[in-house]
C-alpha cells in the first residue's frame, strides 16, 4: 500500500472504532445504560413504526432467527420490545418497540443525525454528492465481500 492508501485505511478504521466507542459511551452515560450497542442496532432494525416479523428483522441484521430470538428475549425482559404471535399464522412471531424502545430508537437516531449534519454541513453540494457516492461505493464493496464469505460458509469452507 502507498501512503495515501495507508492513511485512508487508518482513517476508515479510526472512524469505525470511534463510532462504536461513542455509541457505547453514550449508552453507559445515559438513560439507556442497560442496552448494548448490538441491542440498540436490533431496535433500529425493528424500527419505531408498526410490527416486523422475526425473519424480516433477522434478515435486516444479517443474523439467524435463532440468534435474534435470544436478543429479543432480553429486550422483552428489559421492556424495549413486545412480541406476539400472528393471528392468522401462529408460527409467525411479530415484534415491535414499546414506548421505551421507541424512545431509545429516537435517541440513537438523533446521534446519527448529528453525525451526518456535522460531516455534511461544511461541504458544497458537489462535495456532498461526491461523498455520498464514495460511501455508497465503500458499502457496495463491503456487501460484495460479505456475500462472498457467506457463499463460502454455505459451501463449507
Amino acid at each position: 500500500m502507498n501512503t495515501t492508501e495507508e492513511d485512508f485505511s487508518a482513517g476508515l478504521l479510526h472512524i469505525f472504532d470511534n463510532i462504536v466507542l461513542t455509541e457505547e459511551k453514550a449508552l453507559t452515560k445515559g438513560y439507556f445504560e442497560d442496552l448494548s450497542v448490538a441491542e440498540l442496532h436490533t431496535l433500529d432494525a425493528i424500527g419505531p413504526y408498526g410490527e416486523k416479523t422475526m425473519t424480516e428483522t433477522a434478515t435486516a441484521l444479517g443474523i439467524t432467527t435463532g440468534t435474534l430470538s435470544v436478543a429479543i428475549e432480553r429486550l422483552v425482559r428489559k421492556g424495549y420490545v413486545q412480541r406476539r404471535k400472528d393471528e392468522r399464522d401462529r408460527r409467525i412471531v411479530r415484534i415491535s418497540l414499546t414506548r421505551a424502545g421507541k424512545l431509545a430508537y429516537r435517541m440513537h437516531a438523533k446521534f446519527r443525525t448529528l453525525l451526518v449534519r456535522r460531516i455534511l454541513e461544511p461541504l458544497s453540494e458537489d462535495q456532498k454528492e461526491l461523498l455520498v457516492h464514495m460511501v455508497k461505493n465503500i458499502d457496495d464493496f463491503l456487501e460484495e465481500q460479505y456475500k462472498k464469505y457467506e457463499e463460502q460458509d454455505l459451501r463449507g469452507r
